[in-house]
């Protein structure tokens, strides 16, 4: 017969089996042949306990929350006052299995009844998402919060954010800023961000970024309105606009999500936002800059669950993934990789990478800023205002005896001259550089200052990539091209007789667009002697573009046309992501 619980703090950060004793649910002994058992079968002690029948799932729920130092709840009556369920919408609710139980307006302070007492990300996510005092409470059986949310969440429908804005444009309060401009004094601006309403709106838009797998969410002012967008597959989508004077609320709220200074409106600020979603970590990179019309404010999204971290996984070709490979296992060397801001350079790199992981390696990376945090990797923050550059880190790189070094970029001579030196004493450098192909990438390490006999030493490849949208699979369907989209791959129905095309019809799957997700197309190109022996003649960029392609090299427009017959993308994306070649 179970005894009286003990008080928490006496429970607090014992052993589990410590724990249900003290609680009078079973014996030493019982505790005794649930370890042994353990021994053999290696699951957590309280499984073993309930299969052995010594406690219930319940009593095991309620240890463990006494564990972590949480009280329990019994929700299996209550009755929620709505003005509880009403402070989080029903997405958040969802996303971090919680529920409201009861709310004090005065002291700021929401409870909220989580499954288990491993939810404690719900606190501080809430608490920052919402800036409320949050208390966690442990429903005695997990299927109480399920009926709670079912009961108070599901007979309503999800609140769109267009419906938020139409509630926000009639809100008295915040009516007031309008017109208001720069003259909006601090304390204004600070009980704005705290607003219920605000701090909803933040949050839709956050959680509905995430699932749509946005990579950025901008916030943009403009001299008639205020604009909210989307980019979704490197493609930008136009929301709901909020109304034009809720904007410093909006901006406000961010910063202090982000730790920013919200007195702060003439410079431009960064900062960081960590939150979990459906358990997964997201990031977000909080950039605010000052406008003509206000602050604009993108918050990049860097989503661990939605990147792929695989090489098998980004696209590569069975030969280019075969080459790569070969590349990543050379024992010093620098392999560039190249491409615009967004190509999708800095994902190639960390999947590389991660392969390389291994325990008998030292891989260290010098980034700005480290977007991912792998396990494994000794990463480096750059930071310009304090004097930590690329040259700085790297040269202190080379005393922390490294077998790869990954540096973010080379933006000057300095860089570029330590990566050689780390090349030629021994280490293989993965870095990038913005160029337009592979070829002109040698004219460009030329360019900063680097003499050509360097260059040829110590250059193995460079890797050049964009990034195409991939057709739907739920809407994909066959199409005969008209011959002007032929002729801007310059290809005649000749060319393509007997070949299928195809294209996104449009669903709720994609949002109707007929593309979801992306892939990387790739130029690989590997110098050999030639190449080498043509780059100390100063080729010039055309002579070692024809040149690599004689010797194998498939360039970016060739790497799209195999996409395209491959049923992957479309003629319009590798139009608009490449460029014909000249030969």
């Amino acid at each position: 017969m179970a005894k009286q619980m003990p008080p928490i703090n006496e429970l607090r950060g014992r052993k589990l089996g410590r724990v249900l004793t003290k609680m009078g649910l079973i014996t030493r002994d019982q505790v005794q042949e649930a370890l042994d058992l353990q021994k053999q079968q290696r699951r957590p002690i309280g499984q073993l306990l309930v299969e052995l029948g010594y406690v219930s799932d319940r009593d095991v729920n309620i240890a463990l929350a006494a564990q972590q130092g949480m009280d329990t709840t019994d929700l299996s009556a209550l009755e929620v006052d709505q003005q509880a369920i009403s402070t989080v919408p029903a997405e958040t609710a969802q996303s971090y299995q919680c529920v409201p139980i009861a709310y004090d307006k005065t002291a700021n302070r929401l409870t909220i009844a989580v499954k288990s007492a491993e939810n404690f990300r719900a606190v501080d996510d809430l608490q920052m998402l919402m800036g409320f005092e949050v208390v966690a409470l442990v429903a005695d059986e997990p299927k109480q919060v399920d009926d709670l949310m079912a009961r108070y969440y599901g007979s309503a429908e999800e609140e769109s954010i267009s419906e938020l804005i139409g509630d926000l444009a009639s809100d008295e309060n915040l009516s007031e800023l309008d017109g208001r401009g720069e003259s909006i004094d601090l304390d204004t601006l600070k009980n704005a961000a705290e607003d219920n309403k605000v701090k909803r709106l933040l949050n839709l838009v956050l959680l509905q970024a995430i699932k749509d797998k946005a990579s950025d969410v901008h916030f943009e002012p403009f001299e008639e309105e205020f604009k909210m967008r989307y980019r979704i597959d490197g493609v930008l989508y136009e929301m709901v606009p909020p109304p034009k004077h809720l904007a410093p609320a909006i901006v406000s709220r961010v910063k202090v999500m982000a730790n920013l200074d919200i007195a702060e409106r003439r410079l431009p600020q960064d900062g960081r936002i960590e939150l979990t979603v459906s358990s997964s970590p997201v990031d977000l990179r909080v950039s605010v800059l000052p406008t003509m019309f206000g602050e604009s404010v993108v918050m990049r999204v860097l989503d661990r669950s939605n990147v792929q971290l695989d090489l098998d996984r980004l696209g590569l070709r069975e030969d280019d993934l075969e080459t790569t490979r070969r590349l990543m296992h050379k024992p010093n060397g620098i392999i560039l990789v190249t491409g615009p801001t967004g190509s999708g350079k800095t994902t190639t790199l960390y999947a590389a990478l991660n392969e390389l992981n291994e325990i008998t390696d030292k891989i260290l990376t010098a980034e700005d800023p480290v977007e991912y945090d792998i396990d494994g990797l000794i990463q480096c923050q750059i930071n310009d205002d304090i004097g930590l550059t690329f040259a700085r880190c790297l040269r202190s790189f080379l005393r922390q005896d490294p077998d790869r070094i990954l540096v973010g970029e080379i933006r000057d001579l300095e860089t570029a001259q330590i990566a050689v030196q780390a090349s030629l004493t021994g280490h293989l450098v993965f870095t990038t550089l913005h160029t337009n192909d592979a070829p002109s990438s040698v004219a460009r390490m030329l360019d900063l200052g680097l003499e050509p006999f360097l260059v040829t030493a110590t250059l193995e490849a460079v890797v050049a990539q964009r990034l195409v949208r991939r057709i739907c699979t739920h809407c994909k369907e066959s199409y005969e091209p008209t011959e002007e989209q032929l002729m801007e791959l310059q290809l005649t129905p000749d060319d393509v007789e007997g070949r299928e095309f195809y294209r996104g019809r449009g669903c709720p799957n994609c949002n109707n667009q007929g593309y979801r997700g992306r892939q990387a197309l790739y130029e690989i190109m590997v110098l050999d002697d030639e190449l080498k022996e043509l780059i100390m003649q100063h080729a010039s960029t055309n002579v070692l573009r024809n040149e690599a392609r004689k010797r194998g090299m498939r360039t970016l427009r060739q790497s799209g046309l195999l996409a395209i017959y491959d049923g992957v993308t479309t003629i319009d994306e590798v139009v608009r992501e490449t460029i014909m070649e000249e030969d």
